[in-house]
């Protein structure tokens, strides 16, 4: 097959990905402002926030990868003008995506007094426990904004959940910058400060988002008499049974960077604040390839409900070269600019932190190098883990994911990550094995299914 029959779908592709990756770039693009902000407090105010977001990222990941199964239902029921299994997705998404996120919050706070076993600096733990507290309570209306967005990207309506961050983010960044530094008569909060600015910004995003939905002609009519508390058992159970694994997989991904985060710890509150800033900069990279991952799911989701397997096939491979594209842009950003992109993150003026901000800077050009190289992997497995979802296929992927990155990822991070050993730089040497080693494997797992639907096609 020609190239061209890939690059043609670039602009669709990146019409639906785009206003998701602006969306998704949003949230990242506050925990960097975030980051920057704290980071001129100190090394060990920058390694509290990310101690603290550790603990928020395992539960949000859970909570985020439960609403992804709303997007096929949906995606599906539209291609078919299915209006009623498409407010059925829609009604249940929201109501299981809430009982979650309570459920997930109460955990978080339940789950606190563990900062004080992981062997963790003890200024750092002191400094993140209110900062959790605030972002614990965020993660509630973030889930039901997520169910809201899933909703909207499976409707192919994938701008409107793009503005509604964008407008939370400009005021996520007011509030954090007023209640970090205490200015125009703001108290002065330190690390509370970014977390208070965050939990009012992700209310302000569930309001907008239903704002829209309730506007938009194409949405408007499955907001109308939800009736949330008459639930249909089959519905619960589809969702479920597509929630869960997709939990899972993100769970399983995002364990193994959090675990990453507690064994830097165990480093000291240098590595771990050099941890945060390579971690925050790899986030705004992956948030492209998150972007085209939805579309994936998107797409595929579509010519499953047409049955075009071919089309399928195409169209997913045609998202899987965009992001190679782009990955391949992001190393060489990150090789060529690794020793200067961690000082944008730290006070190195700061006579009283100099040293520190010196070895953070130092440590967190090193990591930027490894995440140079796990770019193309990184964004391979994302796309083709969205494509599979589109497919409606998540049990084997879940499987797949923990093998990747916990059965090969992190017991490399672990024994190479040791003190004696390479320290921070093997602790990401095992992400990179974890990420290579789940896009190899999701890829196989798709290229086996496609192929499979499209000789059953030619059979019938």
């Amino acid at each position: 097959m020609m190239f061209s029959a890939y690059t043609k779908e670039f602009r669709y592709n990146w019409h639906l990905a785009a206003p998701v990756i602006m969306g998704m770039l949003g949230h990242t693009f506050v925990g960097l402002v975030d980051n920057l902000m704290v980071g001129q407090l100190g090394a060990a105010e920058l390694a509290a926030v990310s101690l603290g977001n550790s603990f928020f990222f395992v539960a949000m990941s859970l909570g985020i990868g439960f609403s992804t199964a709303i997007t096929p239902l949906v995606a599906e029921a539209d291609s078919k003008l299915n209006f009623i299994r498409g407010k059925s997705a829609l009604k249940h998404g929201v109501v299981l995506c809430t009982v979650i996120a309570i459920v997930l919050f109460v955990i978080m706070l339940l789950a606190k007094p563990l900062m004080y076993v992981m062997d963790q600096p003890e200024e750092v733990v002191v400094l993140a426990l209110p900062y959790l507290d605030m972002i614990a309570v965020s993660l509630i209306p973030l889930i039901i904004f997520q169910a809201l967005k899933q909703f909207s990207d499976g409707m192919s309506l994938t701008r409107f959940p793009m503005y509604a961050t964008i407008i939370a983010n400009v005021i996520n960044v007011f509030f954090n910058y007023v209640l970090i530094f205490g200015l125009w008569g703001f108290p002065k909060m330190g690390v509370v400060g970014a977390g208070v600015g965050t939990l009012i910004s992700r209310f302000v995003m569930v309001v907008l988002m239903w704002y829209f939905l309730v506007q938009l002609k194409k949405t408007k009519s499955y907001l109308k008499d939800l009736k949330f508390f008459v639930l249909e058992h089959s519905m619960i159970k589809k969702i479920i049974s597509l929630g869960l694994p997709s939990a899972l997989q993100m769970f399983f991904e995002i364990g193994v960077f959090t675990a990453a985060i507690w064994l830097s710890g165990t480093l000291g509150k240098n590595a771990q604040a050099a941890n945060q800033i390579a971690l925050n900069l790899s986030s705004m990279t992956y948030m492209i390839a998150v972007g085209l991952s939805v579309t994936a799911t998107i797409r595929v989701g579509n010519q499953k409900g047409l049955k075009r397997p071919d089309e399928l096939r195409r169209i997913a491979k045609s998202i899987f070269f965009m992001g190679f594209v782009f990955a391949t842009i992001f190393a060489i950003i990150f090789l060529t600019f690794h020793q200067v992109l961690p000082t944008f993150y730290l006070d190195l003026n700061d006579i009283k932190h100099f040293s520190d901000n010196q070895n953070v800077v130092q440590i967190a050009s090193t990591l930027l190098i490894i995440a140079a190289l796990f770019q193309i992997s990184d964004s391979t497995q994302v796309v083709f883990l969205g494509a599979l979802r589109g497919l409606q296929d998540v049990k084997i992927p879940t499987f797949i994911t923990f093998i990747a990155y916990w059965v090969i990822g992190f017991p490399v991070s672990y024994y190479l990550g040791d003190a004696s050993r390479y320290g921070s730089t093997g602790i990401w040497i095992g992400l990179l094995a974890g990420l290579t080693a789940s896009s190899v494997f999701l890829y196989i797992r798709f290229d086996y299914l496609s192929k499979k639907l499209i000789l059953k096609q030619e059979q019938s």
